[in-house]
């Protein structure tokens, strides 16, 4: 191929993906370097582009799936209440109507003023009581709280 030996390909291929995993946040790429390693291996050794091929995807896969079981199992979940998602459920009150076609709206929660918007879409007018139903970007979205509630 163009004089290029394809031992030679392989090995470039795992040099990319190697400095590629190098350059990015995750921890995946890696996986796809060994295995073009392990492909130029095989080409080393003579064999065919079909056991070349298996063994750039075997190796790969293999390592994907386990490097999948390990994070699982060393990653935690982010517990409640962390960040903004502490607002989740706490209840404001409404200071400018919330209209999400006129995009206005603004709520008090807990001494902030937030911009808000209905996730059902209704207006909500100025000073009714509304729960917290996520956060999205530097807004609220917000449902009424029904009287007895």
């Amino acid at each position: 191929m163009f004089g290029i030996q394809i031992w030679l390909i392989w090995f470039i291929l795992a040099a990319l993906f190697i400095v590629g995993e190098m350059l990015t946040a995750g921890f995946f790429i890696l996986w796809f370097g060994i295995g073009a390693g392990a492909a130029g291996v095989c080409a080393v050794l003579g064999l065919g582009p079909a056991w070349q091929w298996l063994a750039f995807i075997v190796t790969s896969g293999v390592l994907v799936l386990i490097s999948r079981k390990f994070a699982n199992k060393v990653t935690k979940e982010q517990p409640p209440g962390i960040g903004a998602d502490r607002y989740i459920g706490k209840t404001g009150l409404v200071l400018e109507p919330i209209d999400n076609k006129k995009n206005t709206g603004r709520v008090r929660l807990l001494q902030e003023e937030w911009r808000a918007e209905s996730n059902t879409g209704d207006i909500i007018p100025a000073d009714t009581r509304v729960s917290v139903i996520k956060v999205d970007g530097a807004h609220l979205v917000v449902q009424p709280i029904k009287e007895g509630e």
